[in-house]
């Protein structure tokens, strides 16, 4: 498994580690992809799988980055103190590599938190400090608040479907060092990509490079400079496969073959707040039914 330096941290994380949100398929596939490798992996406490990252880590504990996040609603102080301490608690260690601010909360003082989340790290519970889903101008707010830590990585979401963070975010981060951990690096599933794919680039890809297709979506996204991937596997199988994106690189020719022939889209903040607020049943409900659509329209609603 090929390494990337976290930040300026000195501390180099496998290129491809494992994501948990909406994961339920126990410890044994996570264990697998740990032992192949992938010794990076993320949770939260609102995804729930926090005990079950403590029983895959179990005996592996001094190898494993471990990154988890806390929830937009626990970022006042002792809130946050709270927040962690139970997260450890679940997670069953004296440390979390990477405590992530889950997503920004504009309700609460960034001084407060990222105040809150330096005496953490004075204390010894946390290494290394992140945030997710945050733009250039509320990381740099977060950053000026912070102060003697720097916040060493942005967790979002970043695939060949949805290039938003291409905008200015990716290369902010490129430039003052900070790590992009890219979340959903296969969107919501290959199908959401291959509607995205009308000329079926990404299988004649396959047949060149004898990659499977998600290894090929997700070495293009680790390709980038800075760029680390987590993608969520509920089988052995699949975190397996996700494993084998590392190790090699598609060509310049191969990655400018995909640039130019996949339909990606960049969400405006409109897009960005619909997703936000909309109630998760509705939008399952609308995930469902886009199933049932013409493929051109489906590429709409990626």
């Amino acid at each position: 498994m090929l390494r990337k330096e976290l930040g300026q941290t000195g501390v180099f994380l496998p290129e491809v580690g494992i994501g948990t949100w909406n994961y339920h398929a126990g410890p044994a596939p996570l264990r697998k992809g740990l032992e192949s490798g992938a010794l990076f992996i993320d949770t939260a406490e609102s995804y729930g799988t926090e005990s079950v990252v403590r029983e895959a880590i179990d005996g592996l504990r001094d190898r494993v980055f471990l990154a988890t996040k806390v929830s937009p609603q626990n970022f006042r102080e002792r809130d946050l103190r709270r927040s962690v301490d139970a997260s450890l608690q679940r997670l069953g260690v004296e440390v979390i590599d990477l405590l992530q601010l889950h997503e920004p909360n504009p309700t609460i003082p960034i001084e407060e938190t990222m105040g809150a989340m330096a005496n953490l790290v004075d204390a010894g519970k946390v290494r290394f400090i992140g945030v997710s889903n945050f733009s250039v101008a509320q990381h740099q707010e977060a950053q000026k608040a912070l102060g003697r830590y720097p916040i060493v990585s942005n967790q979002v979401r970043y695939n060949l479907i949805d290039r938003t963070i291409e905008n200015d975010l990716l290369q902010y981060c490129q430039r003052t060092h900070t790590t992009i951990i890219a979340y959903s690096p296969l969107a919501r599933g290959l199908d959401r990509i291959r509607d995205c794919d009308p000329n079926n680039v990404i299988g004649s890809l396959v047949e060149s490079t004898g990659k499977t297709a998600a290894q090929i979506i997700i070495n293009w996204c680790v390709w980038k400079e800075g760029v680390v991937a987590i993608p969520k596997g509920n089988s052995a199988e699949h975190v397996l496969d996700n494993c084998g994106a590392s190790d090699w690189r598609l060509s310049q020719e191969q990655i400018v073959l995909l640039d130019r022939n996949i339909q990606s889209r960049q969400r405006t903040r409109f897009d960005m707040l619909v997703r936000r607020y909309t109630p998760n049943v509705l939008r399952e409900v609308v995930l469902r039914a886009r199933n049932y659509l013409p493929r051109g329209l489906r590429r709409r609603l990626t």
